[in-house]
């Protein structure tokens, strides 16, 4: 068997057996958007980088509020999360031009949430052949661009006047 080390998984792996911590309230709580890869903040909710994407320009919407529920959410809030993913959408187009995109959540552990406390839609964008032989047999994925900047990559098409802004 072949191994392909992974030490800063740790860190992720590290805090998901901590309950009491929620990486999402975690990162508002930093004081520091760059730092911990928030991207837009919305009145309800924020836009952050996955700090484990599938591909370039894997993105989380997330809820100010900490509730791991839909049912948690007031309507306004899971409108928000709509438009700021159809905004993001945009972003990522213009930055990426990818094939194709998935859109969606994981709520519940048996449903693949990673993060079962804190509702978060995923947005990523995808290409023909994203999914190669290192994910599929060795299941690692390869990241082809640092998410510093991915985040200065989707920072800028996300401000006022950029060409995403003008296509939304």
């Amino acid at each position: 068997m072949d191994f392909v080390w992974t030490p800063w998984r740790y860190r992720y792996i590290a805090a998901a057996r901590q309950d009491d911590l929620c990486v999402f309230c975690e990162a508002l709580k930093a004081g520091d958007d760059a730092s911990v890869f928030i991207l837009l903040r919305g009145s309800k909710n924020f836009v952050i980088l996955n700090l484990y994407p599938y591909t370039a320009g894997h993105v989380m919407i997330v809820p100010y509020a900490h509730g791991g529920t839909l049912q948690a959410c007031d309507t306004d809030t899971l409108s928000e999360m709509m438009l700021l993913a159809k905004r993001v959408q945009a972003a990522l187009e213009a930055t990426y031009h990818p094939e194709g995109y998935n859109l969606g959540m994981n709520l519940g552990r048996a449903a693949g949430a990673g993060i079962e406390g804190h509702v978060h839609m995923h947005l990523l964008p995808r290409w023909s052949g994203d999914t190669n032989f290192m994910t599929t047999i060795a299941e690692t994925r390869l990241e082809p661009e640092e998410l510093a900047e991915t985040f200065r990559k989707l920072r800028r098409a996300l401000e006022p006047g950029s060409a995403a802004e003008k296509q939304r």
